[in-house]
């Protein structure tokens, strides 16, 4: 195997006295003052060149060789050589505190102390460029002992130049930074107080949040209680004026007059309005405190729309309107409140009809078998008077009306559509509502849907409600 060769030195020269140690000093400071190192790099070479060569001084054979060696790091390597076995192993520490490799090769017939250090990123190497450093390694004449102290105290004057311009350098610096650690603590004190006083404002409106809240919550209390004992109230006189209209128009009572008979069915009209008013009130009440409870049970939705239907023809429709209904084949059964869906449902064809003057209301049915189980849907669409998008928002306020001319000869409570929305919410289902001006209404529940056995008997009439 042929050794690799090394690569051909810049300069190379014996070391046998003192004064070839100093004149080391200053060819090393040259060639890395050629290689456009920095000054305290300078310094640094010379030094610790001196320190090697002084070491290794007296060894038998002792050269001295500078090379720019080819690599992936561009470093300038200086090489001492000497006849093994002439002085004891050398000292590297000194050096290598200064450069930035310093290595001992010994086990053939010379041992060699390999000393480099990188060249400066600016660098550029080029036949030009290792001229210049020749040149430099080439120009030092010999030296005594005076002129290498005479050096050495010019090197270290420089030095001391220099690190005093440092050493003002880095007071200007640390006196910038005091300065901007005192705004900072200053703009870290303001901060603080202004954190201080916005958790304080926080503090205050939280404390007046909830002095608010707890005032909403009385009144909301005091509104049910209102409403569950008003409701009481009327349906006492409304339940015997009822009562009252309906014996005297029964068939076994004293024969009344044409007009008699009138007058006490419009009597029993208006009784009935009245008590499904202050029904719907109660139960407004008892959905807002938590207090109406459903009662689940297998209702059969072709009795429920079918009575419903024939309810709502005899007492809301007018002559152009026409209430259509889904067929009852295709109705089936499900376990829901019956009676709570029958208030949903009349609420929202009641409306249809009374804001309908011609065209038609109808109910549609379908079942949606959607990923998170079976669900009902009942469509109410009219083609009445619509409802313009700024009020789609509000009609399902309480007691919220729509103004317009439509709306003086149907008066009311505003109460059914936030009724309704409410009992559908409390039966598990939603609630939707869409509407245009002049073209109409649409209003979609979806209820859950729990498949019932259909009944083998005919259902019979339901019950007329009881007080609560």
């Amino acid at each position: 195997m042929v050794p690799a060769q090394r690569p051909a030195p810049l300069s190379a020269f014996d070391l046998a006295t003192a004064q070839d140690v100093f004149v080391l000093r200053r060819i090393g400071q040259s060639a890395a003052e050629a290689l456009g190192m920095e000054r305290q790099d300078q310094v640094r070479i010379a030094t610790a060149l001196s320190e090697l060569g002084r070491d290794r001084l007296g060894c038998d054979g002792l050269t001295v060789a500078f090379t720019l060696p080819a690599g992936p790091e561009p470093v300038l390597s200086v090489v001492f050589e000497w006849d093994s076995g002439t002085k004891a192993a050398p000292d590297l520490e000194p050096a290598s505190r200064l450069l930035n490799r310093v290595r001992h090769e010994s086990g053939g017939v010379r041992e060699r102390i390999v000393a480099e250090h990188p060249l400066p990123a600016g660098w550029d190497d080029t036949p030009g460029a290792r001229l210049g450093v020749r040149e430099a390694l080439r120009r030092h004449a010999p030296m005594t002992l005076a002129d290498d102290l005479r050096a050495q105290t010019r090197d270290l004057i420089a030095t001391l130049e220099e690190t005093r311009a440092q050493r003002e350098e880095l007071r200007r610096l640390n006196d910038e930074l005091e300065e901007t650690n005192r705004g900072v603590l200053a703009l870290y004190t303001e901060l603080s107080q202004e954190l201080e006083e916005t958790n304080s404002g926080v503090v205050a409106l939280h404390a007046e949040l909830e002095e608010k809240s707890n005032r909403l919550r009385e009144t909301s209390e005091a509104k049910t209680r209102f409403w569950t004992n008003i409701s009481h109230e009327l349906r006492t006189p409304v339940n015997a004026v009822v009562a009252l209209s309906r014996l005297l128009l029964a068939a076994g009572s004293t024969p009344l007059t044409e007009e008699q008979r009138r007058q006490v069915s419009l009597i029993d009209a208006s009784g009935q309005t009245l008590f499904a008013l202050v029904n719907d009130l109660l139960d407004m009440a008892k959905a807002e405190a938590g207090q109406l409870e459903t009662v689940p049970a297998p209702t059969d939705l072709r009795a429920l729309v079918g009575q419903l239907a024939a309810v709502m023809r005899s007492t809301g429709t007018q002559g152009d309107v026409v209430l259509l209904t889904p067929d009852p084949e295709t109705l089936p059964v499900t376990v829901t409140d019956e009676v709570l869906l029958t208030r949903i449902l009349r609420n929202l064809l009641s409306n249809a009809l009374k804001f309908t003057e011609k065209g038609e209301v109808r109910l549609a049915f379908a079942t949606d078998p959607g990923a998170d189980g079976q669900w009902l849907a009942f469509t109410v669409t009219d083609t009445g008077v619509g409802i313009a998008e700024s009020e789609l928002d509000r009609v399902f306020e309480e007691f919220y009306q729509i103004r317009g001319a439509h709306q003086r000869p149907h008066r009311g409570t505003g109460l059914g559509l936030p009724y309704a929305r409410a009992l559908t919410e409390l039966l598990g289902g939603t609630l939707r509502l869409s509407s245009t001006p002049g073209v109409g209404t649409r209003v979609e529940v979806r209820l859950p849907h729990r498949p019932g056995p259909r009944p083998t008997a005919p259902p019979a009439p339901p019950a007329p409600e009881a007080d609560a």
